[in-house]
């Protein structure tokens, strides 16, 4: 019952600071910036731990995927449907990476100029692609601060639920910026 509270808690707390982020928003009217959208949804959980819930689901919706499917791309297209930013409605991650890429390990050059709200992809060796994506939200020297759905603490890419994640520079493989 005590971890059931403190769950509770903790989402309580995200709910209010996003809504203290976006009341101006919402006030004045104005557009929501990509960032203030996926960090809005930091705390969002699948219910069950089957890549399902309500917040999951309305992710997948916007790709036509059904309860069950793995849904980091997805959350990232809900995003920008959400920014009204014109980018693929991609349930499948390589999708994300078919244009406006910034940045691709095998070019060898350094990270662009990164911006709020860039989408980055990490490659799995075992899958032969690209099979878990993000926002960057911010760096320093040696990582990226990112903000991803379908992850956990440990940043698995088959979590279960939205987190902010230290990635480190070296492990991204692709970012596009949209």
């Amino acid at each position: 019952m005590e971890r059931t509270f403190k769950k509770r808690k903790d989402a309580c707390r995200t709910w209010f600071i996003c809504l203290i982020l976006l009341a101006p928003f919402a006030a004045s009217g104005q557009h929501l910036t990509i960032d203030s959208i996926y960090k809005s949804q930091v705390g969002v959980r699948e219910k069950t731990g089957r890549n399902d819930g309500v917040d999951v689901e309305k992710y997948l919706s916007v790709c036509g995927l059904n309860r069950g499917q793995p849904w980091c791309a997805a959350y990232v297209s809900w995003c920008h449907l959400q920014a009204e930013i014109s980018a693929p409605k991609a349930g499948y991650s390589p999708d994300l990476f078919r244009s406006h890429v910034v940045y691709h390990r095998n070019w060898k050059k350094d990270f662009p100029n990164v911006e709020k709200g860039m989408v980055f992809g990490l490659f799995f060796p075992n899958l032969g692609r690209v099979a878990h994506v993000g926002f960057i939200d911010n760096e320093d020297s040696k990582a990226f601060y990112t903000v991803e759905g379908n992850t956990n603490q440990a940043g698995s890419r088959e979590g279960d639920g939205v987190y902010c994640k230290k990635r480190m520079k070296n492990s991204i493989y692709v970012i596009s910026k949209y």
